[in-house]
C-alpha cells in the first residue's frame, strides 16, 4: 500500500505546527466545501460542516495511528456523516438549486433547457437511495477513485461498483422518463 501523502502533515499538526495547519486547510478545504454543498444544498451550512471536519481533524492529529486509514478518506467519512445528521435533523427536502453561473453566449431558450436538465439531474440524483447517491457523490463530484469511494463508504470495491451500476439505471430511466413528459407539465402547467 502506497504511503499517505498526508501523514506527515498531520504528524506535523499534532506537534502543534501552525503552518501544516494551514496547508491542510488549503489542501483539504474545497473538496470538503463541494462535498457538503452537494449534499446539503446549503453553501453556510457547508462551510459549517468543512470547519468542523477540519477541527475534529486538528483534535485527532496528535493521536492518528499512521496506516490505519488514509487521512483523505476519513475526512471524506467525517465530513459526509456531519451532512448525513444534518439532514435527518431537517427531515425536511432542502432546495437542491445550486448559484450556477451563466453563459452569456449561450440563448435563453438554451439556458432554459440546460437548467432544467440540471434541475431533473438534481431531483433524480436526490431521489436516489442514500448509499446510491453517496457513491455518485463521492465518484463523480469528489472525483475520489473507486477504492477510495469504497473505504470511505466502508465497503468493498465490489460494493461500491454494484451501488454504482444500479444508481446510473435508476438516473437513467428517471430521466428517460423527464425526456418523454410534455413540457408545458414539466413547468409546472397542466394541460
Amino acid at each position: 500500500m502506497a504511503t499517505d501523502p498526508d501523514e506527515q502533515l498531520l504528524e506535523r499538526i499534532g506537534r502543534g505546527d501552525t503552518t501544516a495547519v494551514s496547508v491542510l486547510v488549503s489542501r483539504k478545504l474545497p473538496k470538503l466545501l463541494s462535498l457538503a454543498r452537494r449534499m446539503l444544498g446549503d453553501a453556510i451550512e457547508a462551510e459549517d460542516v468543512a470547519q468542523e471536519t477540519l477541527l475534529r481533524t486538528w483534535k485527532q492529529a496528535a493521536v492518528w495511528v499512521p496506516g490505519k486509514a488514509r487521512i483523505d478518506t476519513w475526512m471524506h467519512r467525517v465530513a459526509l456523516n456531519l451532512c448525513y445528521d444534518r439532514l435527518r435533523r431537517r427531515r425536511d427536502t432542502s432546495s437542491t438549486d445550486d448559484i450556477e453561473l451563466v453563459d452569456p453566449a449561450q440563448s435563453a431558450p438554451a439556458r432554459i433547457e440546460a437548467d432544467q436538465t440540471a434541475k431533473q439531474v438534481r431531483a433524480a440524483i436526490t431521489a436516489l437511495p442514500e448509499r446510491q447517491r453517496e457513491a455518485i457523490q463521492l465518484t463523480y463530484y469528489q472525483e475520489l477513485s473507486n477504492q477510495e469511494a469504497a473505504g470511505v463508504m466502508n465497503v468493498s470495491v465490489e460494493a461500491l461498483e454494484s451501488l454504482l451500476a444500479r444508481a446510473r439505471r435508476s438516473l437513467r430511466t428517471a430521466m428517460s422518463g423527464a425526456d418523454n413528459k410534455d413540457p408545458k407539465e414539466s413547468m409546472g402547467k397542466r394541460k
